[in-house]
């Protein structure tokens, strides 16, 4: 059995997704610190005038060094979600398939949300259903493993059976070779290479994986936006947009 474990992410990237897509079971990390300026709470959508953030609101003063992601609080202060759907909507309402996603993607925004990690676990349910991605996501919180760093990813890897562990490409920095050997569990890594697609808010259309390929040195690659929300792709190569996600080899064994 193959296992990839992540903190949960709002709106995440294309890499998010084809780690998940490449296991047989993903663990949602949500037990363990909330880290402030992390992907758990904001993501990147690309307009007319470049990248924008849209951060969800959370109730952190005084908490870094208490509070964990699933009893994490949002904000409702202010109308977050009327704004990250409006800007959503400018910044995509002219790609070729916001009318066929926006309603599943308006869902989101439609009903209220009170804990960061409940938004989370719905809006990438919602997304791995759109890929077509049929994977087992076990929370963490529902699990025994409560040890730290190297020793905590060996112990959820060992409750759930896994037989090979697929890391995040910082793996190589904090994991102990040794405990997965003992363990009996391989390791690898997951060094995704970004494609390149279709982007068309910047006004410009990128020739990636759906027709030509481009070469390092062309305009078209430099003028694309990598690294954005999987809105991104889906708004603007729909049902292509797992093959075109998922068309690189990104697995490696190798620890340097």
């Amino acid at each position: 059995m193959i296992l990839s474990i992540s903190q949960p992410a709002y709106l995440p990237w294309l890499g998010y997704f084809d780690r998940i897509a490449k296991s047989d079971v993903h663990v949602v990390l949500d037990h363990v610190q909330f880290e402030k300026r992390s992907f758990t709470s904001r993501n990147r959508i690309l307009t007319p005038n470049g990248p924008l953030w849209l951060s969800v609101p959370v109730k952190t003063k005084g908490l870094y060094q208490q509070v964990t992601i699933d009893k994490l609080e949002i904000d409702n202060r202010n109308d977050w979600r009327s704004s990250h759907w409006k800007n959503i909507k400018q910044a995509y309402s002219t790609a070729p398939y916001f009318k066929e996603f926006s309603p599943v993607v308006e869902a989101i925004y439609e009903r209220p949300w009170h804990h960061l990690n409940d938004l989370c676990q719905f809006s990438t349910n919602i997304f791995l259903s759109q890929l077509e991605i049929d994977r087992k996501l076990i929370l963490s919180t529902t699990m025994q493993a409560r040890s730290l760093k190297a020793e905590l990813i060996v112990d959820l890897a060992v409750e759930c059976g896994a037989k090979t562990y697929i890391s995040g490409p910082f793996g190589r920095e904090y994991l102990e070779a040794n405990l997965f050997k003992k363990a009996q569990i391989e390791v690898c890594f997951h060094d995704y290479k970004h494609p390149c697609y279709r982007q068309r808010p910047m006004g410009k259309k990128v020739i990636g994986p759906s027709e030509n390929p481009v070469t390092e040195n062309s305009d078209m690659v430099q003028s694309f936006e990598p690294y954005m929300s999987i809105l991104d792709l889906l708004f603007n190569e729909g049902k292509e947009a797992f093959r075109i996600l998922s068309s690189y080899e990104s697995l490696s064994k190798s620890w340097r």
